[in-house]
């Protein structure tokens, strides 16, 4: 799991990039706490090969990515 709460783009999409280039995971858990890091985590991951599922949580967003 990645927590990128507190961080602005690029970081957690960069944060993402390194665990999956690592571990190549057939399923990651990313979460963020804006609108645009979900989105651009999203894209990058699907950009991957991973499905991307968005669920809230409170003011965060959890995304299950899965290969």
């Amino acid at each position: 799991m990645i927590d990128a709460r507190g961080f602005s783009c690029p970081k957690p999409v960069l944060m993402t990039e390194e665990e999956i280039n690592k571990n190549n995971p057939s399923e990651l858990i990313v979460l963020v706490d804006n609108r645009t890091a979900e989105n651009n985590v999203a894209n990058f991951a699907m950009s991957k090969g991973y499905k991307v599922t968005h669920d809230r949580e409170g003011r965060d967003f959890k995304l299950i990515l899965n290969k």
